[in-house]
């Protein structure tokens, strides 16, 4: 062997111990860390086998509740990051492992960004599931997208490093939906370890995909084939249940994405999204009606909300507005009497503060939140709607006109001014009905023709009970 060549040889052993040492130094640390965490969940068991789960809840309440959680639905994924075993040969083994943790920390932000909670890494292996902590009913197309888009980012990745023959990662994922079961433990920072056959599922449908494919068992599947092009996968054996139908994820459906290009979700996409995450939205705001409305609130209650909701959707469809229409009459109407919980006279203005403070969470537009300001607005009497969207939610907040069960409605509410001092007798009352139903008219054609044809009624029914 050369001088040279000994040389080049003496430098390459001395650059691989020097990355030995470092994998040392980084592997002492880390089983350090660990320690410390098993000293911490030990010293935690130990103090709650301690107590009885009685005094437990008088003494943390929110500690008792959350030891161990169940979740109806929850989506679980399960990412492969393939190339780890490169990283345990390669002479370049400290790069890589600092490049996988980059990769992994990109993950962590991307299943933040669709509220998807990641659970933990094992080696190569990235786990996260959407549901959890918080429940919701999106959580399937959630995690899909989460997948789309970690499985885009590598692809760019690996692109942009490295040419097409020498590139080193890729990935594959396996996702399912079911029930799991959550311990929850931390204090400062609260970390989540799900269990139950859902996480198993998810596990064995990550195992049989395949280099840059995204798999999906047949529960996920039910739950999102709107969005995504799937293809049918194939079975997958599952124990004591039978074969389960597996399908791959293509892309977002060409309708439904930017360019037709199946990554980016499109206006189409969000406001179908934004259809389905409503129900997420009105459990939050009926859940804060129920508590902290006034008990005064005879007849604007969570009924009265309800029954607007519901009606703003049959009229808008009636009258021919589009699906991001009927969604911002949904939404103005659920939170048009929301106001109520701050104030009574002037629950319109309460009620569009509290929109432009919840609704950027769920990705409304700055656009779309004015235009349901607006729609809450116009619910401010007398009515003067300036627009078909506020024509329809002046008509279904007084619904009640020409319904049959006009009178104990219309009851309710003087019962509700009666407790603040508002009304005198009910026979003022009945006199102040029959000026404004005279005086009122419907604006929307398919109220005209449901409820307008009653209100003559209503005056004759009216008049009979003044004395």
């Amino acid at each position: 062997m050369g001088k040279e060549s000994q040389e080049k040889l003496i430098q390459r052993i001395a650059k691989l111990a020097k990355q030995n040492q470092e994998l040392e130094e980084k592997i002492k640390r880390l089983l350090k860390e660990n320690e410390k965490l098993l000293k911490q969940n030990e010293e935690q068991k130990a103090l709650l086998d301690k107590v009885s789960p009685g005094d437990l809840k008088k003494a943390a309440p929110s500690l008792a509740d959350q030891r161990a959680l169940k979740f109806k639905m929850v989506t679980v994924l399960f990412a492969d990051v393939r190339g780890f075993s490169r990283v345990m040969t390669d002479s370049d083994s400290a790069e890589l492992i600092d490049e996988l943790d980059e990769i992994l920390y990109n993950f962590d932000h991307i299943a933040d960004k669709y509220k998807t909670k990641k659970i933990k890494t094992i080696g190569d292996t990235y786990m996260c599931a959407g549901g959890i902590p918080v429940k919701n009913i999106t959580n399937p197309i959630d995690v899909v997208m989460a997948a789309l888009e970690m499985q885009d980012y590598l692809r760019k990745h690996e692109t942009s490093r490295r040419e097409e023959n020498d590139q080193i990662w890729d990935l594959k994922i396996g996702i399912h939906t079911g029930p799991v079961t959550a311990n929850i433990s931390g204090r400062k920072k609260i970390s989540y370890d799900i269990k139950g056959d859902t996480v198993n599922t998810a596990s064995r449908v990550e195992g049989v995909s395949g280099q840059g494919k995204v798999l999906i068992s047949v529960m996920t599947y039910e739950l999102v084939k709107e969005f995504f092009q799937c293809e049918y996968y194939g079975k997958l054996p599952v124990k004591y249940k039978g074969d389960l139908d597996v399908y791959e994820v293509l892309g977002i459906k060409p309708q439904f994405s930017v360019n037709r290009d199946g990554i980016n979700p499109n206006k189409a996409f969000n406001i179908k999204f934004g259809l389905i995450q409503f129900t997420d939205i009105q459990e939050i705001i009926l859940d804060k009606l129920e508590k902290e409305l006034p008990d005064y609130l005879y007849y604007h209650n969570v009924k009265h909300t309800v029954d607007v909701v519901t009606e703003v959707e049959l009229i808008g469809w009636a009258e021919g507005c589009s699906d991001e229409e009927i969604l911002l009459l949904k939404t103005a109407a659920l939170l048009h009497d929301a106001g109520h919980t701050v104030d009574y006279d002037n629950h319109e203005y309460h009620g569009t503060q509290l929109a432009k403070k919840i609704l950027p969470e769920y990705n409304y537009s700055e656009q779309q939140i004015n235009i349901i300001c607006d729609i809450i607005t116009a619910t401010k009497l007398p009515p003067e709607p300036r627009n078909l969207l506020e024509q329809i939610i002046c008509d279904a907040d007084l619904d009640y006109l020409g319904r049959s069960d006009f009178i104990p409605v219309s009851n309710s509410l003087y019962d509700e001014l009666k407790a603040q001092d508002k009304i005198g007798s009910l026979n003022d009352w009945n006199k102040l009905q029959v000026k404004f139903i005279s005086n009122h008219q419907y604006f929307t054609r398919t109220a005209q023709s449901l409820r307008e044809v009653n209100k003559q009624k209503q005056i004759e029914r009216i008049e009979s009970l003044i004395t």
